[in-house]
């Protein structure tokens, strides 16, 4: 008889190995795979999945202590599963006998069946020898982050590098955000507690409520008619800050997938005109979707913002959101692949593109108009570097570093330019946000 739960770990390790050996990302690999696990694994196989990434270089450590001859490169796929096996033996607390079988079962599904008896001999000898006790010799071991990143958070903050690492390798919470047009947070807390879902508010937020635990959207009291959405607290912060200055022709530059977009209607409500865009004309598509599900309307374009001359319409904007491309450095507890997908060479370029965004999109703000900078990055050369870069090659551009409340000041770190929420503060991801205001003709 055949162990149950082996296929949803066979599936797990053919999406963790489309990350690690094919450079997929951990949300394309799950959407290609999960159909193939029944629906009540789906869960499962994404704690599988997700958790073995946040541990990569600690599960591979030992994988590679367990695995006394190089596997070929057809055979990589084992080394996932055998990770996903320790990750359940470590973090998990699955005996350790009920791992070995499923594993073993899951080897074969793989069509690997000539390798079942090494995954089961690699699992019993890690729990003969109590290898969980034993760490990772070296820093990306200890801090299951690549060296190179590691280094260069060290490098930008010197006194919070542990503090950040740490957090990247958390489970993130849920939060929600209520919409500012039809209710506060305050009362759908209450509808939510109705509800029997437990929630909490942040002092300072005043759209944001933090679910306890996940749940499922379909259990939000109101989410299908718009009265709620799901999105961090700290890209909450970007409608209102903008539009604390900024009423009227406002553009949402690098759109999708329309979080930012619904919250400025939401916000902004009659006051704002909204042109959303974006170079992705799929992504665009969940814009769409996002703003019908609000009840809101905004023009939608399919181009690339750096490029005006072919979207721009010559009427200017008096506020614009500019929430560039990163290497989302910011949001690695709710993406872990990053720190597999991501490369250090890809920071200058990502730099190059956002100073391309900031010179081609500044022409089209309104004397005294705001452009609101925002990565979701922990990289100084995305965010202040940037920033204040551009702010010394423009004289007509000056910042305005006053923050929408005291609550929101206390958990974000000044910069040479801008402020910083780190990853983990308060629960929230980690944001760079800057505000720009080109100065008005005198």
């Amino acid at each position: 008889m055949k162990p149950a739960g082996a296929k949803v770990r066979a599936v797990a390790a053919e999406v963790v190995d489309a990350v690690v050996t094919g450079g997929s990302s951990l949300d394309a690999a799950v959407a290609k795979h999960e159909q193939r696990a029944a629906a009540n694994d789906r869960p499962l196989l994404r704690m599988l999945c997700y958790g073995s990434l946040r541990n990569h270089w600690q599960l591979q450590a030992w994988v590679q202590q367990l695995i006394s001859k190089p596997l070929r490169k057809r055979d990589h796929i084992i080394n996932s599963l055998l990770a996903i096996a320790l990750y359940q033996i470590t973090e998990m607390r699955i005996p350790d006998h009920a791992v070995v079988s499923t594993s073993v079962e899951a080897a074969r599904q793989l069509r690997r069946p000539k390798l079942a008896g090494l995954v089961n001999a690699c699992l019993r000898r890690f729990g003969r020898e109590n290898m969980a006790a034993t760490e990772g010799g070296d820093e990306p071991s200890e801090w299951n982050h690549p060296a190179w990143m590691i280094e260069r958070v060290r490098q930008d903050w010197p006194d919070d590098w542990r503090s950040i690492l740490t957090a990247n390798n958390e489970r993130a919470p849920m939060w929600l955000r209520a919409n500012a047009s039809k209710n506060t947070a305050a009362a759908y807390l209450e509808r939510l507690h109705a509800a029997n879902i437990e929630a909490d508010l942040l002092a300072g937020w005043p759209d944001a409520v933090r679910l306890t635990a996940p749940q499922a959207v379909e259990s939000l009291p109101g989410f299908a008619a718009g009265d709620a959405s799901v999105q961090d607290a700290a890209a909450q912060i970007a409608a209102r800050w903008l539009l604390r200055d900024v009423k009227g022709r406002v553009l949402d530059a690098c759109a999708a997938p329309g979080g930012k977009s619904a919250h400025l209607l939401e916000v902004g409500a009659d006051n704002v005109s909204l042109v959303a865009l974006d170079n992705d004309a799929s992504r665009l598509e969940y814009v769409a979707e996002n703003l019908a599900r609000i009840g809101r309307d905004a023009t939608i374009i399919a181009s690339d913002a750096s490029k005006p001359e072919q979207w721009w319409d010559q009427v200017p904007f008096d506020g614009i959101l500019l929430d560039a491309p990163c290497s989302a450095s910011g949001v690695i507890r709710r993406h872990p692949d990053i720190k597999l997908l991501r490369r250090e060479s890809d920071l200058d370029n990502l730099a190059e593109q956002q100073r391309a965004l900031l010179e081609s999109l500044w022409p089209t703000l309104a004397p005294g108009g705001t452009l609101l900078y925002a990565t979701c990055s922990v990289f100084t050369a995305e965010n202040d570097e940037v920033t204040k870069q551009f702010l010394g090659d423009h004289g007509d551009a000056q910042e305005n570093d006053l923050l929408p409340n005291n609550n929101i000041r206390d958990l974000m770190r000044r910069k040479a330019c801008g402020y910083q929420i780190l990853p983990g503060s308060a629960g929230l991801d980690g944001f760079y946000y800057a505000a720009i205001q080109k100065k008005k003709v005198s």
